[in-house]
């Protein structure tokens, strides 16, 4: 004998029986795959009095965090091989290169995707550029006073494709 719910999708097995809420949330802990397509399911069927409304606000809000956490540090890569690019031309390589460019590609999809992160570039600017000088000056075994006190570069340049910083005699630091 073949059970009632073969051949039918999750989706269409969820709307065909009741769960209810505290169900929902005992799953989000045992199991999170599957509370989180249960709860897609849920939606999708309109059944909102049954869907875990609290664990499902913090995913929200944790997938808006993530994306942030993502452009920043991918704004300090890019930060760090500027940085590099600039006071060690003698080690200039592709790789280099090849990583801003990847690194700026991705940032532009970020962006494309969530326009609501941009305005907090200039904002996360000076923390990002913190750990960039600590980054590079591990990375290239200076020491961290060789770099520029404020970053040097816009969030224009850092964004920019084609920007590479011009070589610098010596980076002054400011108080």
């Amino acid at each position: 004998m073949v059970a009632p719910s073969a051949g039918l999708s999750y989706s269409e097995r969820v709307k065909s029986r009741p769960m209810a809420p505290t169900d929902s949330a005992a799953a989000y802990d045992a199991d999170f795959f599957a509370w989180t397509q249960r709860t897609a399911a849920l939606l999708r069927a309109r059944r909102f009095d049954e869907v875990d409304v609290e664990n499902a606000a913090q995913e929200i809000e944790d997938m808006g965090r993530r994306d942030l956490r993502e452009l920043n540090g991918r704004v300090e890569v890019v930060l760090v091989h500027l940085l590099k690019w600039q006071l060690q031309p003698q080690k200039r390589t592709a790789s280099w290169q090849r990583s801003l460019l990847t690194q700026r590609s991705k940032i532009d999809v970020l962006l494309q995707d969530s326009p609501s992160l941009r305005p907090r570039l200039p904002d996360d600017l000076p923390r990002n550029y913190e750990r960039a000088v600590r980054r590079a000056a591990f990375e290239t075994r200076l020491s961290a006073d060789k770099f520029p006190s404020r970053c040097p570069f816009t969030v224009a340049q850092i964004l920019d494709a084609d920007f590479l910083p011009a070589q610098r005699e010596r980076p002054t630091r400011r108080a």
